[in-house]
């Protein structure tokens, strides 16, 4: 006979019913944002480039609202680290369950300190990110992850039994590297030959916050800026090297390098960012 399933607790309730309110209130705002757009772009009364730099600067604005909205949702859910690795147990159990890898897990303290959602959520990507790179790589028979918390930090180890030839440059491994260093973190790897690979991760608890305008808080060469100007106005990586003479993977770096600048991880951001400071 199977337990039955729990009932959600009262403030579970509460949060779920908030969380449909937020999300219809961003729908909404959504909706009017589009809206404007397009009758920008529709009217008749405006040339080309007025309509342009007026449709850039309604959804500059709008996704400027939308990653506060969004980073203030993240900073408020809290999820209990005990839970956080539940979770992280589930979504590899395919591994476990259809594969010949033994996964091993090692659970936190109970005590230890709530995760904020965007740490829980990297966390998760980072060790599943890991075990794949593992079997790429290495082809071990057992992984063993470790979460931990010091009160300032999660801390994350994963070892294999594999082949131990993965490297800190493995492209396998660049995601996570990316992830890490989005929430300030720190990553390192150490293998031996034909013992396997640890894998080290440790993630802030308190994140810092974004920069709200790219000129307060980035150095950009001349270089730099005219690629952000051409960004800001809509151009893709091939028209941008066609405009500035370069090739479009000079083109791409520049973009990429303005993204890391940032701390930003898409063209849109970049561009919210970017239109704040343009004149």
């Amino acid at each position: 006979m199977t337990d039955a399933p729990a009932l959600p607790s009262p403030a579970s309730r509460a949060l779920v019913i908030e969380h449909e309110r937020v999300v219809a209130e961003q729908a909404d705002r959504h909706a009017v944002t589009l809206e404007s757009v397009l009758a920008i772009l529709r009217s008749t009364r405006l040339d080309d480039r007025a309509a342009r730099a007026l449709a850039i600067e309604a959804a500059a604005a709008a996704l400027v609202v939308l990653r506060t909205s969004t980073d203030s949702q993240r900073s408020a859910l809290l999820e209990p680290v005990t839970g956080a690795f539940a979770r992280l147990r589930s979504d590899l159990r395919p591994l476990v369950r259809h594969g010949d890898l033994d996964v091993q897990f090692v659970e936190p303290p109970t005590t230890g300190r709530a995760l904020p959602g965007e740490v829980a959520h990297e966390a998760r990507a980072i060790v599943r990110s890991a075990v794949l790179a593992l079997l790429d790589r290495g082809a071990p028979h057992r992984v063993r992850i470790q979460w931990d918390c010091d009160g300032l930090n999660l801390l994350i180890g994963i070892r294999d039994d594999g082949e131990g030839r993965l490297t800190a440059h493995d492209d396998s491994l660049r995601p996570i590297v990316e992830r890490v260093s989005a929430l300030n973190g720190a990553f390192d790897v150490a293998s031996t030959p034909g013992w396997g690979s640890e894998l080290s991760v440790r993630l802030p608890l308190d994140p810092p916050a974004r920069p709200e305008f790219l000129d307060d808080a980035v150095d950009l060469s001349p270089r730099e800026r005219e690629v952000l100007s051409l960004v800001v106005a809509g151009s893709r990586n091939r028209a941008i090297a066609t405009q500035l003479g370069i090739s479009e993977n000079t083109a791409k770096f520049h973009v990429s390098n303005l993204l890391r600048k940032a701390g930003v991880t898409t063209r849109a951001e970049l561009v919210a960012l970017g239109a704040s400071r343009m004149p």
